[in-house]
C-alpha cells in the first residue's frame, strides 16, 4: 500500500516547472470548444427502412391470447360448414390445386365485418399486411377474387348458420323470446343517381350496348392473333356486361310501374337502374332521395340478438311485419310473444296475418295512428282506440291493447332494442353496400347479423364460441 505523502511529494517534483493556469483562459477555451461543437451537425440514428430484416417469430405469437381473431376463429370451427368442403374435387393424390379452407374464408369476413371493411380488396391487402388477418390465414393466400366469390355465393349457407345459431340459443334458453322488436333501416346502394333511366332511354342504351358487343366480337374474330387479345376479351365481357344490366333493368320496369299506380304517379316516370336493377330510389334518415336497399332486423329485446333478416327494395315497411314473424318462427321453432313495430308497420292486413299464423299467440305492439278527418267534416273523429265498422277480431283487440299504459310501456323497448342494433350496425360500415342485386345484398345482410350475434354470445353463452369463464372471456365480453 503505497504512502499518500510520498506521492504528493512526487507529483510536486514532476509538475514543478509547469506555468499556472489561467482560469479566465481556461473557461474562454472551454467556452469555444462548445460554440465549435454546436456547430457541428448532430449525429442522429436515422430509419433505413430499405434494410432486410428476419424476424423469428410465429403466427400464433402474433396475438394475445384475448383478441378478437381468436374468437371469430373458435366460432368458426363450431360451424357445419360440410356443404362447402363436400363441393371440393381436389381430394387425395388427384390433380389440381387445393381449395382453401372455407373456414379462412368465413372467418376473415366475419373479422372484417367487425373490424368495419366490407371491401374484397382492402381485406385482401390486410391478409398480408395485418397481423390478425395473416393470424386467420395461416399463411395460406387469398385474393379479392376467392373472398368476393365467397361472401356472394353463400347466401343460403350463411342463412342456414344464423338459423342454427339462434334456434340452438333458444332451445337452450339462453335468449327469449316473449318480446321481439322489428324495424328497418335505409342502406345506400351501389348505384348512383344518373343510372336510373326511363323505358325509352333503357331500349336506346340496350341497342348500343348490343351493336357495342357484336363490334368486340367482329374485331376478335377479324384478327384472333393479335397482341391484345387479353384486352379484347376484357372489352368483349365490359360489353356484355353492361348489356346485361341494362336488360335486367328492363325487366324490373314493370314492378317500378306497378309500384308507381299505387302511390298515385304516372307510369311512365318509372325508372330503373343500370348499375343495379334491384335498387330502387328511397327516402333515406336525413329527408334526402337515394338509391337504396331495405334492410329489415328483428331483435330480441333481453338479449339484443338477432333473430330475423329481410332485405327488400320496397321504400316502406309497410307489408314487411307478418313475413318476418313467419321467418322468425320458422327459425326459432317457437312463436314470439309480443311484437314490437313502428308506426310504419302495422297494416289491418298484416295485424290479421300475424294473428292466423300465430293463432293468437304472438301480440303486435304497435302505435295506433290517429283517425283522419275527411274535408269539411267538423264533427270529432271517433277515438283511436275504440272498435271501427269492419275491423276485424285482431285488428279491434289490437286498438284496445295499445290504450293499456303496460303495454305503452313494452313500446318503449323497440326503440332501444332495434335502434341500437341498427346503430351498431351502421358503426361497422353498414353505410353502403358493396354489392349488387338482392341476393348478394341479403348475404351481406346476413353477414353483419352473424357477426352482431357472435358479439352478444360472447356475453350471454361463452361457452359456446369456445370460451370459458377466465380473463380472455372477461374481456371479449366488455370490447
Amino acid at each position: 500500500m503505497s504512502d499518500p505523502t510520498h506521492q504528493d511529494s512526487v507529483a510536486g517534483v514532476l509538475f514543478e516547472d509547469l506555468a499556472p493556469v489561467d482560469e479566465q483562459a481556461a473557461q474562454a477555451a472551454a467556452q469555444a470548444r462548445a460554440v465549435a461543437l454546436r456547430a457541428q451537425p448532430p449525429r442522429l440514428l436515422q430509419p433505413n427502412r430499405k434494410q432486410i430484416e428476419l424476424r423469428a417469430s410465429d403466427l400464433e405469437s402474433l396475438l394475445g391470447e384475448d383478441h378478437r381473431a381468436r374468437l371469430v376463429w373458435g366460432y368458426v370451427e363450431r360451424q357445419d360448414l360440410s356443404r362447402l368442403t363436400d363441393a371440393i374435387k381436389a381430394r387425395g393424390s388427384n390433380a389440381g390445386r387445393a381449395a382453401i379452407d372455407p373456414r379462412i374464408l368465413f372467418a376473415l369476413w366475419l373479422y372484417a365485418t367487425l373490424e368495419g371493411v366490407g371491401s374484397g380488396r382492402e381485406l385482401a391487402r390486410l391478409t398480408r399486411e395485418h397481423d390478425a388477418y395473416r393470424w386467420i390465414c395461416g399463411g395460406v393466400s387469398v385474393n379479392y377474387h376467392a373472398l368476393n366469390d365467397f361472401r356472394s355465393g353463400n347466401e343460403a349457407l350463411m342463412d342456414e348458420v344464423l338459423t342454427a345459431n339462434v334456434a340452438a340459443l333458444a332451445a337452450a334458453g339462453a335468449i327469449s323470446l316473449e318480446c321481439v322488436a322489428q324495424d328497418g333501416m335505409r342502406v345506400r346502394a351501389d348505384a348512383g343517381a344518373a343510372s336510373f333511366r326511363r323505358q325509352a332511354s333503357l331500349q336506346q342504351h340496350l341497342a348500343e350496348a348490343g351493336e357495342l358487343v357484336r363490334q368486340t366480337k367482329q374485331r376478335a374474330k377479324d384478327d384472333p392473333g393479335a397482341s391484345s387479345r387479353r384486352a379484347q376479351a376484357a372489352q368483349q365481357r365490359a360489353a356484355q356486361e353492361r348489356e346485361a344490366r341494362i336488360q335486367a333493368a328492363l325487366e324490373q320496369l314493370p314492378q317500378v310501374q306497378a309500384a308507381k299506380l299505387r302511390n298515385g304517379d304516372k307510369a311512365e316516370d318509372a325508372r330503373a337502374s343500370t348499375s343495379d336493377a334491384d335498387a330502387r330510389v328511397m327516402k333515406m334518415g336525413d329527408g334526402g332521395f337515394r338509391p337504396a336497399y331495405n334492410v329489415q332486423l328483428a331483435t330480441t329485446c333481453k338479449d339484443q340478438v338477432i333473430v330475423g333478416v329481410a332485405v327488400s327494395n320496397a321504400g316502406s315497411d309497410m307489408g314487411q311485419m307478418a313475413p318476418m314473424v313467419e321467418q322468425v318462427s320458422a327459425r326459432t321453432g317457437r312463436t314470439p310473444g309480443q311484437w314490437l313495430a313502428d308506426g310504419g308497420f302495422p297494416a289491418h292486413e298484416q295485424i290479421d296475418a300475424v294473428h292466423e299464423h300465430t293463432q293468437g299467440r304472438t301480440e303486435v305492439i304497435a302505435p295506433v295512428p290517429e283517425p283522419r278527418r275527411k274535408a269539411g267534416d267538423e264533427t270529432a273523429p271517433p277515438h283511436k282506440h275504440r272498435r271501427k265498422d269492419g275491423d276485424s277480431e285482431p285488428v279491434a283487440q289490437w286498438r284496445e291493447r295499445m290504450a293499456e299504459e303496460k303495454n305503452k310501456a313494452v313500446y318503449k323497448q323497440r326503440a332501444a332494442t332495434a335502434e341500437c342494433v341498427n346503430a351498431l350496425a351502421r358503426n361497422r360500415g353498414l353505410q353502403r353496400m358493396p354489392v349488387r342485386g338482392l341476393r348478394k345484398v341479403r348475404a351481406v345482410a346476413i353477414l353483419y347479423a352473424l357477426a352482431h350475434n357472435l358479439m352478444r354470445m360472447v356475453k350471454i353463452a361463452p361457452q359456446w364460441v369456445g370460451l370459458g369463464t377466465g380473463a380472455p372471456a372477461a374481456a371479449l365480453a366488455a370490447a
